[in-house]
């Protein structure tokens, strides 16, 4: 790992496809971050991104890593164990791309590094930084019942987890935390279409205080749709993670009332890359660290376990 910085953090990207250019881009923007380098097992590809953006394709990981106090780890989930731990053993603060990794004992083991170590572990939760889920953190009280819908296209990428892992995660790890309650109970059934693990998935969450949670989820849609609806005392709220809008109805004297969600826009990957960098500036702990993914981790799985036991995915 690089020397400390105290006014900028020197930051690489491993893996550079769709969304880890993103990351370089964005590390290239931010005040206090600066970066090297980037890695990708396509030189080309971490060549371009490299020229773009004014910083160095590097031949290795380790020799990325020698050369930065903090890293994005973009790489396919099946790879995040093994590319995160050698590098919090060597010192490096991470931010790892969601899902954590692909089971409990890999996650078990990814934070035991970073606490023996001494590095922060932070989670590519990106709808946590999400102005919509800043607002549902502090008007979210007592919720009874919660919908989740996240509808996409089939990805141009790889698909090496099924959509529970790779997009109901998001809307889980949000409702874990607004709901504050441990899991009862969970009722899931899924399907493959186009890919080999499940293209569509239903899940039922019971919450010990009461709540029920409804996720539908699919990566075969034609439109694209990312909406949260939370039922509580008073009335609701109708939220949209994508338009970053949304509004609230309640009962005021009789009379049912309506008004738009006050929220300024953001983009929350940059939001989220930003706390990542002032975390490791100002030793705070991360918003979504390790302990934060496994929850929804351990959720999702138990999700993915429901519908492969029921013989409708290859």
């Amino acid at each position: 790992m690089a020397e400390v910085n105290m006014n900028k953090v020197t930051c690489g990207v491993i893996g550079v496809g769709h969304l880890g250019m993103h990351h370089a881009r964005l590390y290239s923007e931010l005040e206090n971050a600066k970066l090297v380098g980037v890695f990708d097992t396509d030189t080309l590809r971490a060549k371009v991104i490299a020229d773009q953006y004014g910083c160095e394709a590097f031949p290795s990981v380790a020799a990325l890593a020698k050369k930065c106090q903090a890293l994005s780890v973009v790489t396919p989930t099946t790879m995040h164990a093994a590319t995160a731990i050698p590098l919090l053993e060597a010192g490096c603060h991470l931010l790892v791309e969601k899902p954590l990794c692909t089971n409990l004992a890999e996650a078990e083991a990814m934070i035991a590094a970073a606490e023996a170590h001494h590095c922060i572990l932070q989670v590519g939760h990106v709808e946590h930084f999400n102005p919509v889920n800043g607002y549902l953190e502090t008007h979210v009280r007592a919720p009874k019942y919660i919908t989740a819908d996240r509808l996409s296209p089939f990805p141009n990428r790889g698909t090496d987890v099924g959509v529970t892992l790779d997009l109901m995660i998001h809307d889980l790890g949000v409702v874990l935390q607004l709901v504050r309650s441990p899991v009862r109970s969970i009722e899931a059934i899924g399907i493959g279409v186009l890919s080999q693990t499940e293209d569509i998935a239903n899940a039922r969450l019971h919450f010990e205080n009461g709540c029920i949670a409804d996720f539908n989820t699919s990566r075969v849609s034609t439109k694209k749709e990312r909406t949260l609806r939370i039922f509580q005392p008073g009335g609701y709220l109708s939220m949209d993670f994508m338009a970053q809008s949304g509004h609230r109805v309640w009962k005021e004297a009789g009379c049912i009332r309506q008004e738009a969600v006050p929220l300024q826009k953001t983009e929350p990957l940059k939001a989220e890359l930003k706390s990542f960098i002032d975390c490791i500036l100002h030793a705070h702990a991360p918003k979504v660290d390790g302990y934060v993914a496994r929850s929804a981790l351990s959720t999702a799985l138990e999700i993915t376990r429901q519908i492969q036991s029921k013989g409708l995915v290859s």
